[in-house]
């Protein structure tokens, strides 16, 4: 992705980020093997060879099984994606949380109904190509209630303003990168392709974004990028 240089940026264009800012912007959700524990009955007349090698192909092929059953029960409805905004995320089809790790990040957030605004600015943007490349990349997506939350005429100026929007934008994307939530909340900040910097923290147990913004679904997989789903509009200072 072309990295946007922040530091010559128009007055106009941070009245309008400022402006952004003031709208508040809120998301409503969204041991030892047990085949060895198994000894042979003593009265056998088996080679001891015999005894203790028989059982452990039936124990091996059985611990797989386990497994996978185990995993079927707790993985597939999020992916591994978690928080209240999840329950918004279809169950079933293109933008559900399974539907989503096939495809790339702009196709992925297309088909969820979560992100419909977000999916606009970035097609106003012209970032959909760059942000369905190889990647990889860490987004932070804003739901249609945050965008929904700053003023119809605000959003329209943004919008019609390509440089400032880019300048948005990819202050929400981090590239060479998959970071999960935990990732981001170890390293503490991060340099997104705006150039500037973001900070996490854990607040009540949910990734928080510059002291203000909530992951409310994070670590949503797409097949180039790590997505983590917030409240409100991320705006570069």
């Amino acid at each position: 992705m072309a990295t946007t240089t922040p530091h010559h940026r128009t007055r106009r264009g941070l009245g309008l980020a400022a402006a952004l800012l003031a709208g508040g912007l809120l998301f409503a959700a969204c041991g030892d093997d047990d085949g060895d524990s198994a000894s042979p009955t003593p009265a056998s007349s088996e080679s001891p060879q015999a005894t203790t090698e028989a059982p452990s192909p039936t124990t091996e092929a059985a611990s797989p099984t386990t497994v996978a059953e185990d995993d079927m029960t707790s993985a597939p409805a999020t992916m591994g994606a978690s928080g209240p905004g999840c329950a918004a995320v279809p169950a079933d089809g293109e933008g559900s949380f399974a539907g989503m790790a096939d495809d790339p990040a702009a196709t992925a957030a297309s088909n969820n109904p979560v992100l419909t605004t977000l999916v606009q600015a970035v097609g106003a943007a012209d970032l959909g190509d760059t942000l369905n490349s190889e990647g990889p990349f860490t987004i932070f997506a804003p739901t249609n209630d945050a965008f929904a939350a700053i003023p119809p005429d605000q959003l329209d100026a943004v919008l019609a303003d390509t440089e400032l929007l880019t300048d948005v934008l990819t202050f929400h994307v981090v590239a060479g990168q998959m970071l999960s939530a935990a990732d981001l909340e170890a390293a503490g900040s991060v340099e997104t392709v705006n150039g500037a910097q973001l900070t996490f923290s854990d607040e009540g147990g949910a990734l928080t974004i510059n002291g203000t913004a909530t992951g409310v679904c994070t670590d949503v997989p797409t097949a180039n990028a790590t997505v983590h789903i917030i409240d409100q509009v991320l705006l570069p200072s």
